[in-house]
């Protein structure tokens, strides 16, 4: 008695030429990556001579930051800590209110659908206004100034804390969930204390990430009159007194480096 045979099985023994082997799918995948690449560098006239030409341009460029003007020093600290103070407000109330939101998007906690996907969209449209617009925007309505750079900080923060927390809420263990819900628990006692404790770690994470992020972005936010050392970093480059403008550079990475720092032991704690 003849053991069937599957039609796939034949299919490949009578015609083994038919089906390409995983290395040229492989190499077909590099290729169009190549062809993506290339196409993406002479649309937007990408070259290596390009960065060739412009090395000596850096170089003399960096021969004017060294040495840095210490004696600036003094006159940008001040800006420096509100660039900080900015920041850490921006942050703050912006995680706050992710909180909210990434409850009502989590497809896990069983919200309304008529809740959970306006609620996504809304989410979708800020994450898509970056944060110097926002700061653009803020101060044509409310003039220059570090309220303006803390408003376009709060609503970039919203955008990313409450993605990655309601991200995180999807992916919690249900086992506590569906316990819960089995001995009549309500949602209010299931978002405390089943979802919290869970998500609690990730969204302490995802907000020193953020502020991380966001003494960066104070810093760049001065550029279009939002606050903070910003300001005096456009008019050392306006002034071409890149001397000062390497000791602004230099003091916004070793505050970035000392808060990196910070979070690592805090994350290190949490998780």
């Amino acid at each position: 008695m003849k053991t069937p045979v599957s039609t796939s099985a034949t299919l490949k023994a009578a015609a083994p030429d038919l089906i390409p082997p995983r290395k040229y799918k492989q190499y077909a995948g590099w290729l169009v990556l190549i062809a993506v690449l290339i196409a993406c560098s002479i649309r937007t006239e990408v070259t290596p001579y390009q960065l060739i030409t412009g090395l000596p341009q850096m170089g003399s460029l960096l021969r004017e930051m060294f040495p840095p003007d210490w004696s600036y020093l003094s006159t940008i600290w001040g800006p420096m800590m509100e660039t900080v103070q900015i920041a850490i407000l921006g942050t703050t109330l912006g995680g706050l209110l992710a909180i909210p939101v990434a409850l009502l998007c989590a497809s896990n906690l069983a919200i309304s659908r008529y809740v959970s996907l306006p609620a996504r969209m809304i989410l979708n449209l800020i994450r898509t206004i970056p944060d110097l617009l926002f700061a653009a925007i803020f101060v044509a309505v409310f003039g220059i100034g570090p309220f303006a750079g803390m408003l376009a900080l709060v609503f970039f923060s919203f955008g990313i804390i409450a993605k990655l927390t309601f991200e995180a809420i999807e992916a919690i263990d249900p086992g506590p969930l569906e316990a819960m819900t089995a001995v009549g628990a309500n949602r209010m006692q299931l978002i405390m204390f089943g979802v919290v404790p869970q998500a609690l770690p990730y969204f302490m994470s995802y907000l020193l990430y953020t502020f991380e992020v966001n003494v960066r972005a104070a810093a760049v936010l001065g550029l279009v009159g939002a606050g903070g050392i910003g300001l005096l970093l456009d008019r050392a480059l306006g002034l071409f007194r890149y001397d000062r403008a390497s000791v602004i550079i230099l003091l916004t990475l070793v505050i970035v480096l000392v808060i990196d720092y910070g979070s690592t032991i805090i994350r290190r704690k949490l998780l």
